[in-house]
C-alpha cells in the first residue's frame, strides 16, 4: 500500500485491504455495520447490496483476489461526521491474470463501522471508464 497516511482511517483502511488479502471475510464484514449499504459500479451497472449477508455475496467475489497492491492518488477524510473519500491505482491478479483498475471510495461511518460504502470502478481493467 502506497500514501496512506498515518490516521484512524487510514489504519482502518489498510486493515480493510488485509483482510482481503488473508481472505478474512469476517474480519472484513466486522468493518461494517450490520444494516450497511454498499453501492457498486465494479460490473459497469449499479449494485445495491444492503445488510450484512448482502455485502457477504459482494466481498466473496472479491475474495477470488491473490495480489492487491493499491496507490492511494486521492486521500479526504473527515471527523464529524466521520468519512472516508479516497482515489486508487489498483493492480490486482486473479485466476485470470493481472488487471489494472482505478477506484473511486467512499466511506460514511458510524460509530467507527462503516455504514455506506460506495466503491466506484473508475477505470475498468479494458481501460473503459465508468
Amino acid at each position: 500500500m502506497k500514501n496512506v497516511p498515518d490516521s484512524k482511517l487510514g489504519q482502518m483502511y489498510k486493515e480493510h485491504i488485509q483482510h482481503i488479502l488473508d481472505k478474512n471475510i469476517e474480519a472484513l464484514l466486522d468493518q461494517y455495520t450490520d444494516d450497511a449499504l454498499l453501492i457498486s459500479s465494479f460490473m459497469k451497472k449499479p449494485l445495491i447490496y444492503q445488510g450484512r449477508e448482502q455485502i457477504r455475496q459482494h466481498m466473496e467475489g472479491i475474495l477470488g483476489i491473490d495480489g492487491l497492491e493499491t496507490d492511494i492518488v486521492f486521500w479526504a477524510e473527515t471527523e464529524a461526521p466521520e468519512t472516508l473519500m479516497i482515489t486508487e491505482q489498483i493492480t490486482m491478479t486473479t485466476a485470470d491474470g493481472e488487471s489494472n483498475m482505478r477506484f473511486a471510495d467512499s466511506w460514511v461511518l458510524r460509530d467507527g463501522r462503516i455504514a455506506i460504502h460506495f466503491a466506484g470502478m473508475v477505470q475498468h481493467p479494458d481501460g473503459s471508464l465508468a
